[in-house]
């Protein structure tokens, strides 16, 4: 039962970060109906940018808790990827906006490619290690070991989620992305500003995936310059689970893709002796877009809509 809990355990926490990554995917394509694969490298280069930042304010001596030194790094990486969010919707995509489907699509794969190419660049092909900045405590839960850090990941993540939900139900930005996911046409001759609402649909995922960014490094110790390609995967893979242009189904798809994962390459691990073990842990979440696309295409929580006029 012990180990049952602690992938569990192990899932919610990368679950909940697949979830925060895959809204930022489920966003931009509700509203343009376009996969930004380039958002995954969006995830890497905040996660870059704060290991940067708190090496360089320890190498000039700051003298901060290491949970302020993480904030003050963040408060760096946010604006930074906010930024390339916004000039990459204003640059790359908005002259493709009545293009057809496969020019944008091609695209964003190039603009992956491009992100991850200039990372490396930068801060090299080398593994990046994670300062050793915030407090290690392990707590014992029915046999299973949490760290303070993964509980704080957890709460974290569902915080900044349950704060999307409340702008995108409350606010009149919200109201106004509503609006354009179900016909910009319509909703710019009702006044909205299509342009501005796209382009903050770019920024705020931007800001949320440069967050998960920092998680998945401080979750893993580590962060290098072509992470973002596999968690970007993963994270369209969650939104498609849970029915993409869904925020809700992105939230399930990236909970149920992160105990998939977990459960899988643990116990599978165990009957394999090994073979099918954490090493392995990256065909599940194939297998589940493959098993998603053939018997339920809308996703778990999608639904079956004609083409937008």
């Amino acid at each position: 039962m012990d180990i049952f809990i602690q992938q569990l355990i192990n899932g919610l926490i990368v679950g909940s970060i697949y979830a925060l990554i895959a809204l930022g995917y489920t966003m931009v394509y509700g509203i343009m109906q376009l996969i930004n694969f380039a958002h995954g490298e969006i995830v890497m280069i905040g996660a870059m940018v704060t290991i940067t930042c708190i090496n360089l304010l320890l190498d000039l001596g700051v003298q901060l808790p290491g949970p302020l030194l993480l904030l003050a790094g963040l408060l760096m990486a946010i604006p930074v990827s906010m930024l390339l969010g916004f000039t990459i919707e204003r640059v790359a995509y908005r002259p493709l906006r009545r293009a057809p489907r496969l020019a944008p699509l091609i695209t964003a794969i190039g603009l992956s490619i491009v992100l991850q190419q200039l990372a490396m660049l930068i801060w090299g092909r080398n593994y990046r290690p994670f300062p050793s900045i915030l407090p290690t405590k392990v707590h014992d839960f029915y046999g299973a070991a949490i760290t303070d850090l993964q509980i704080a990941i957890f709460i974290l993540a569902f915080l900044l989620m349950g704060g999307l939900f409340f702008l995108i139900e409350r606010t009149k930005l919200g109201r106004a992305m509503r609006a354009t996911s179900q016909n910009p046409d319509v909703a710019g001759l009702m006044g909205v500003n299509i342009n501005t609402v796209i382009s903050m649909t770019f920024v705020i995922g931007s800001a949320l995936g440069a967050v998960a960014g920092v998680m998945v490094a401080a979750n893993y110790d580590q962060a290098h310059a072509y992470m973002g390609f596999m968690i970007g995967l993963k994270a369209f893979t969650a939104a498609v689970l849970g029915g993409i242009g869904n925020l809700a189904g992105a939230v399930v798809g990236g909970i149920l893709l992160g105990l998939i994962e977990s459960l899988g390459s643990g116990y599978l691990g165990d009957l394999t002796g090994g073979f099918l073990g954490s090493n392995y842990k990256d065909i599940f979440a194939f297998v589940v877009l493959i098993a998603v696309l053939i018997f339920r295409p809308s996703g778990l929580m999608g639904e079956r809509v004609a083409e937008r006029a």
